[in-house]
């Protein structure tokens, strides 16, 4: 059973300094981001909305398993990286992740914006529908919580 302080934990997901009000099917071409955020349409400067859904896909990525989809030494080898857009759910840290999840995670980082979920989409998914109540081993959340932490520390 969750304690009031693990029920009251807020995630914030912050850097909108670069946010601007987009018109219905514009297309646009300036390149922001952090490097292991940033989709592989804003690295081409011809972008839509869908860059926003591949940035959170990176996060639930990260969150289910505490290293990043595309990574590096530096941000050019980040960023090479996300151009060719490979990334892998083998390691052992995946095994107990619902195949939802994983589904879910594929859609939002579907390599083509034009292929990739909305938003919207992506918020009906059924992983959020089946998303279980019992508790994670702690085997693997002691795995997650020591790849966050490496991650963290680059």
């Amino acid at each position: 059973m969750l304690i009031d302080k693990e029920l009251n934990n807020t995630l914030k997901i912050i850097d909108f300094g670069t946010s601007i009000m987009r018109k219905e099917n514009e297309q646009l071409t300036n390149t922001h981001g952090t490097s292991y955020y940033i989709a592989p349409e804003v690295l081409k400067k011809k972008y839509n909305e869908k860059c926003d859904v591949w940035s959170v896909g990176v996060i639930l990525f990260i969150l289910l398993s505490g290293k990043p989809p595309f990574d590096g030494k530096n941000d050019n080898e980040i960023t090479d990286a996300v151009k060719v857009g490979s990334y892998s759910m083998n390691d052992k840290v995946w095994k107990d992740v619902s195949a939802d999840a994983k589904k879910l995670i594929k859609l939002m980082l579907t390599y083509d914006f034009k292929d990739r979920c909305s938003a919207r989409t992506a918020l009906q998914n059924k992983w959020f529908e089946n998303a279980p109540d019992t508790e994670i081993s702690k085997e693997v959340m002691q795995a997650s919580l020591k790849n966050l932490l490496s991650f963290n520390a680059t």
